[in-house]
């Protein structure tokens, strides 16, 4: 079947993944093989701009190229590779920069987030790194980029820059990105207050034991005004239910929707159904990884891969860039 075009999606090494990683980014992940081009990077050097010391990078990058594997991105059919190992994003970073006007970077929404987060680190990678994102991005002459509607307008940045590069040096060789809007879940965490994430710890690890997440969901807050086992239940505010809305058969979910309201079930049995639910829908993602896990070189051997047939495509972009700036 021909593909609809090239697909290029990133996501900074964070270690393992969580079910909020799994529903709002790796399930996309995977169903866009089907239709699409895809490579798929893990995106390193993005990562440097927020932390201090990179001893954990490499064993992150290894477990996350695990999770995705695991989740079921085929190396044979995608591109997966590490940011890094393709050293023509860095080239074509420091051209695009030329083009981009300081002011435009600082004014985004996103670095003046990043600067309240960390005002003691506002580091020049920061300020540039939707330079590097669009380097990422059209380095694959990439067609479709999947995002959630709040990062829209990174996208526009980047087709600014691409217009920028393209009237300066009178060439067609950047094409611009187009937008594909995804239904990024917003996954709450156990807290049922904040999004899902390792900095709260408030997450559910895909890749943790049966036991472990039985006990991450025994944690999950469900609806606040319910105090007692014999108190009626509001399942439209319950994380829980949520959740069991993705992971359990409909037949379930009306049971419980019906039930809760007259306290017919309690919310240690509505956890403990979701977290068998949830544990029987890993069993095949948690087995996978562990095969995968036992032979940590066929990982490095897929990344090393993925990077001599991203470094191939990145290569004839650049000799259309250079060409078109006419380099000495």
């Amino acid at each position: 079947m021909a593909k609809k075009g090239r697909v290029f999606s990133g996501a900074r090494p964070t270690g393992k993944q969580h079910l909020g990683n799994y529903l709002g980014a790796i399930n996309n992940y995977v169903a866009m093989q089907n239709e699409y081009d895809c490579i798929y990077c893990i995106v390193d050097v993005h990562a440097l701009t927020t932390v201090e010391t990179t001893q954990e990078l490499k064993q992150n990058t290894l477990e996350m190229a695990l999770d995705w594997l695991a989740a079921g991105i085929r190396p044979e059919d995608s591109i997966v590779f590490v940011q890094s190992h393709v050293p023509q994003v860095m080239e074509l970073h420091t051209y695009l920069s030329m083009v981009t006007q300081f002011g435009k970077l600082t004014d985004l929404p996103t670095f003046k987030e990043k600067v309240r987060q960390q005002p003691e680190n506002i580091n020049y990678g920061l300020v540039g790194y939707p330079v590097l994102m669009t380097a990422d991005i059209v380095l694959y002459k990439t067609d479709i980029v999947p995002v959630g509607i709040d990062q829209a307008p990174h996208i526009e940045f980047a087709r600014e820059i691409v217009r920028s590069f393209n009237y300066r040096y009178h060439t067609k060789a950047l094409v611009e990105p187009q937008v594909k809007h995804t239904e990024v879940l917003k996954v709450l965490g156990i807290d049922g207050k904040d999004k899902m994430g390792k900095s709260l710890n408030n997450h559910i690890e895909l890749a943790t034991t049966p036991e472990a997440t039985v006990k991450r969901v025994k944690e999950m807050v469900t609806d606040p005004a319910r105090l007692r086992r014999t108190d009626p239940g509001n399942p439209d505010i319950c994380n829980v239910f949520t959740m069991h809305k993705l992971f359990s058969q409909q037949e379930e979910v009306d049971m419980i929707n019906t039930e809760c309201r007259k306290a017919g079930i309690g919310c240690v049995d509505c956890k403990l159904r979701f977290a068998n639910n949830l544990n029987k829908h890993l069993e095949p993602f948690r087995a996978k990884r562990a095969e995968l896990a036992a032979d940590p070189n066929k990982i490095q051997d897929i990344l090393h891969d993925g990077a001599n047939r991203a470094r191939a495509i990145a290569e004839q972009t650049m000799v259309e860039v250079r060409e078109a700036m006419q380099l000495p």
